[in-house]
């Protein structure tokens, strides 16, 4: 499957052609968001699949995200694809693939609202930025009961209206400014290719993914006590004392949809989320990262609440915290300066993390920097119990 990008469908089509050379079948799905690619490996029962998309990344970015007899490479495997282009080690089949295409969508819709119906009718304003996601979630919440009011849900690689990515609350002005004239009672943003979630409430107020993952593992944990919840570097200091409480197992991890994804499988978690917006469901789900089914499970939530939406977000752990701020420098360089940055540093009185960059946490916040796996940018964030 292949996302709205420019140059999406002609990378799709090489890509066909040259899997098939190699006499490997394909099942060409066409235009989907990357979770209908991994759904569709799951319920077609293959246990491969490839997504074109440059997801969040900047409109003249593209790339894959390859899944592998169901695991998802990162790191030396793609590393080691990339010696086998340049060695041209590539096998060629003397009888080709085969080629067949399938519409996943109804198919997709239908089994999440099977399972999903909301106990009472949620107002929600959609924003998929022009991204692939555009095409399929106005319809999946509609059909689990939401009233949904779409902006932006066209699909169109030149993002005429903002850049697909809820993690910079730029991207968000204008799914605050049309929650707040509608009257709904919540927005949700969704990026290039639909594997990730915003949530801005009735308020205006964004209410960062790792706050939404204490929502998750509270209901979660409801049904699977003394389960694992995984979460990455970049979330709250919060999360922990949270899962805690309500019996939960807490784990901080690398980020990285790919790295999450081997991480639960090694530990069994029901649960993970991304400060980026990343949510994986194992419970009732197929543990890959969905931003399309993580709404239809925070809209189940939300519409069960018994004292209002509002006040569900209202009784989150409070704290200041900075966004992802980003660094721009040239390619490469990121990774070098992490290396050079944690040998250095020195931070009087902290617990220290390197699993991913450098953590410092103290009993009052935390900072975090770090190398960003898909750009040349340092990734920083930063959390306190006041803005002082």
């Amino acid at each position: 499957g292949y996302d709205g990008r420019l140059s999406s469908e002609k990378l799709a089509s090489g890509l066909t052609e040259g899997v098939l050379s190699t006499g490997v079948s394909v099942l060409n799905i066409g235009l989907a968001p990357t979770p209908l690619v991994y759904f569709a490996a799951h319920k077609c029962e293959f246990s491969s699949c490839i997504s074109v998309t440059g997801s969040h990344n900047p409109p003249d970015y593209n790339g894959f995200k390859i899944v592998i007899d169901g695991h998802t490479l990162s790191g030396g495997e793609i590393e080691n694809i990339f010696e086998r282009i340049v060695d041209n080690n590539v096998i060629k089949a003397q009888t080709p693939g085969h080629l067949t295409s399938k519409n996943i969508v109804p198919e997709y819709i239908r089994f999440i609202a099977d399972d999903i119906q909301l106990e009472r009718s949620v107002k929600a304003v959609v924003d998929c930025g022009n991204g692939v996601a555009g095409a399929i979630v106005p319809d999946l919440l509609a059909a689990i009961g939401a009233d949904v009011e779409a902006i932006y849900c066209d699909v169109d690689g030149n993002f005429p209206n903002h850049h697909p990515d809820p993690s910079d609350p730029i991207n968000l002005v204008d799914l605050i400014e049309t929650v707040k004239h509608s009257g709904a009672d919540i927005g949700l943003a969704f990026d290039g290719d639909g594997d990730r979630l915003g949530v801005v409430t009735a308020k205006g107020q964004i209410i960062f993914p790792d706050r939404i993952l204490m929502l998750f593992a509270e209901d979660v944990l409801q049904r699977n006590p003394g389960a694992a919840i995984i979460y990455d570097v970049k979330c709250t200091g919060a999360l922990q004392g949270h899962i805690l409480r309500h019996g939960g197992s807490p784990v901080m991890w690398k980020s990285g949809h790919s790295l999450i994804k081997t991480k639960m499988k090694e530990t069994h978690a029901e649960i993970a989320g991304e400060m980026s917006g990343h949510f994986f469901f194992a419970e009732r789900w197929f543990g890959f990262d969905d931003g399309i089914y993580a709404a239809a499970r925070l809209l189940e939530i939300l519409a069960a609440a018994p004292d209002g939406i509002q006040a569900v977000f209202d009784a989150l752990p409070g704290g200041e915290s900075t966004p992802e701020l980003k660094i721009e420098l040239e390619e490469g360089e990121q990774h070098a300066f992490i290396e050079q940055f944690v040998a250095k540093a020195q931070f009087e009185g902290a617990r220290i993390n390197v699993i991913d960059g450098i953590r410092a946490d103290w009993p009052y916040g935390w900072g975090l920097i770090r190398a960003s796996n898909t750009t040349p940018m340092l990734v920083l964030r930063f959390e306190a119990d006041s803005n002082e």
